[in-house]
């Protein structure tokens, strides 16, 4: 309950009293309209994950059924050295990786164990074993043409933007995996949402004071890619109706969110 205790001004600053007129119930109701908001926000988060590794899986699955483990089918940035003896990034991605096939309790897992004892998972089972964390990247250490491909299916995004919106995607996901605040929370790992090619629906944040630094900027992404992904999902509506019942309180607001006025009128949002 501490989190939503401040309660929060609307500049997002955590004081170290309380605001003078401060009400237990203000705490409460906060607590539990973020608790309802991070399982909508889940329930985006995992169509998106499913999506993304069936479109990673289709892309690297083209050239080889193990291109994956395949440096040569990669880009650059899994060439990176991070640890002794010339360690890559993507020396230690695998290790996760095959820690993972090793001891997962999944029925795939273990038949795939079971019947090929000495082989290694081809990409389309391996993405199986991939949230968000490990999946965002795989996807940041794969050629830009690769990246490329993939964001095409999204409305044409470019290999950077595709980047940066997965790791964020990545970061609201754990944020409300962990059962952390969520509503107010500055994103760690911020969309990046300034370039003239983003998607139409999404340019309005480029004027907004927080532009990519709260919720509000991850929900519309998240919209845009559900919108392609899954384009029959009544998410945008439930998500819409759940904002709707934003506690009111003189000492915080939906601005401590990132969500501008009318925000509902927005194209992304009808």
């Amino acid at each position: 309950m501490a989190p939503y205790a401040g309660p929060l001004p609307n500049t997002g600053n955590v004081l170290d009293s309380f605001v003078p007129g401060t009400t237990f119930k203000e705490a409460t109701d906060l607590y539990t309209f973020d608790g309802r908001l991070r399982l909508i926000m889940l329930d985006a988060l995992e169509r998106l994950e499913v999506s993304l590794r069936t479109e990673v899986a289709l892309c690297l699955g083209r050239y080889n059924s193990r291109s994956h483990r395949l440096i040569g089918c990669l880009g650059p940035a899994f060439q990176d050295v991070v640890g002794p003896g010339g360690l890559t990034k993507h020396d230690a991605w695998l290790d996760r990786l095959d820690k993972k096939a090793s001891d997962s309790k999944d029925k795939f897992a273990e038949h795939f164990r079971t019947k090929y004892p000495d082989d290694q998972m081809p990409i389309w089972i391996a993405v199986e074993l991939l949230d968000f964390g490990p999946l965002s990247h795989l996807i940041s250490g794969m050629r830009n043409s690769h990246i490329a491909a993939i964001g095409s299916g999204y409305g044409g995004i470019k290999p950077d933007t595709l980047k940066s919106w997965v790791r964020s995607l990545a970061f609201t996901r754990n944020v409300c995996a962990h059962h952390s605040r969520l509503w107010n929370k500055p994103l760690v790992n911020q969309p990046a949402l300034m370039s003239p090619s983003i998607p139409d629906g999404l340019q309005h944040i480029q004027a907004l004071p927080d532009a990519g630094k709260r919720l509000y900027s991850i929900a519309c992404v998240a919209r845009h890619m559900l919108s392609i992904a899954n384009p029959r999902t009544s998410w945008k509506d439930r998500f819409v109706a759940h904002i709707d019942t934003f506690p009111y309180s003189p000492r915080y607001s939906l601005s401590s969110a990132g969500f501008p006025l009318n925000w509902k009128n927005e194209a992304i949002w009808q």
